[in-house]
């Protein structure tokens, strides 16, 4: 089964195909698109048998793509993709196979591919998207503003616009400001849900940067890509699953 990946964020694209890859061996992702207007571009040229559908994309979001789409004469099995779960009942109104809500949980994609491959498989109904909402519970809160950060016996609160980057340590996450470093102990997996994704990227599994602290991105010998700082001689390494992050810059 040909797959299409379709949101606006890079890492989520890239997680997702990967997690497919592992859990389904009858499922492959053939393209991914940025937009709505993409994705609809992506899905009448290469007609994939299912559609992963970002419900809040620029362009067309993924309940305008699925209502375009749906006049197709093939049509793909839609699953949508949000971290938004008020958009469940359109989302359901529109035909979905399947329902997830970021962050991606394994085992509900396990559950998603088992139902896709699944040749007598139907659309969600009410009680099944029901019960996928309560099994998420995945919070609603609002984007961190302040920290409650250690350095040495002391406790400071750093407001989040003053952070520099964050990097994962041990057993704990070094929060770097232009002026000072302190301590938090919270996972850096968890502090990613908890900021804004237009104002921190994470370039790195152990690093999160503020977006505008960035001055220029190079290349060391190696041809990896390194950000490099405003005012600052710290140099952060890029993985290779955030290069496209950059692509555009």
């Amino acid at each position: 089964m040909r797959a299409v990946i379709a949101d606006d964020e890079p890492l989520l694209r890239h997680h997702l195909s990967k997690l497919l890859g592992e859990l389904s061996s009858s499922i492959e992702v053939v393209a991914s698109a940025k937009d709505g207007i993409e994705a609809v571009e992506k899905i009448k040229a290469l007609k994939p048998d299912i559609v992963f559908l970002d419900i809040r994309m620029p362009g067309l979001n993924g309940l305008e793509v699925a209502t375009i789409i749906n006049e197709l004469d093939v049509l793909p099995r839609i699953i949508f993709v949000t971290a938004y779960d008020h958009y469940a009942i359109e989302a359901f109104e529109q035909g979905a196979v399947d329902y997830l809500v970021k962050p991606i949980d394994e085992s509900r994609l396990l559950k998603t591919c088992e139902r896709l491959e699944c040749q007598q498989e139907q659309s969600l109904n009410r009680e099944e998207l029901i019960n996928i909402l309560s099994q998420t519970q995945v919070k609603k809160e609002a984007p961190l503003t302040w920290l409650k950060a250690a350095k040495g016996e002391d406790i400071h609160l750093i407001h989040v616009d003053d952070v520099e980057y964050f990097k994962a340590e041990d057993k704990y996450v070094t929060v770097v400001t232009q002026s000072s470093e302190y301590i938090i102990r919270t996972p850096l997996k968890n502090l990613s849900r908890n900021l804004c994704s237009d104002t921190f990227w994470q370039i790195h599994r152990s690093i999160i940067v503020k977006v505008s602290s960035i001055h220029r991105v190079s290349r060391d010998i190696t041809g990896k890509m390194i950000v490099e700082l405003n005012g600052s001689a710290h140099k952060l390494p890029v993985s290779r699953n955030a290069n496209a992050l950059f692509k555009q810059m």
